[in-house]
């Protein structure tokens, strides 16, 4: 009996690979993607607006 069971979880993970991301998951990894570019903007001009400080008020 605990082979049967076994056999069916290993099927079940077989097919969630093969199938393609539900539409919520891309919206996920899309918005993810987004965050990570905002940031990596919001680091550069931050990093600008620090190196043409005047340090010497």
């Amino acid at each position: 009996m605990s082979g049967d069971k076994e056999d069916e979880l290993l099927d079940d993970d077989d097919v969630s690979d093969d199938e393609p991301p539900t539409p919520v998951e891309r919206v996920r990894a899309d918005l993810s993607k987004r965050r990570t570019i905002d940031n990596l903007l919001e680091e550069r001009r931050l990093q600008r607006q620090l190196a043409d400080f005047d340090f010497d008020l």
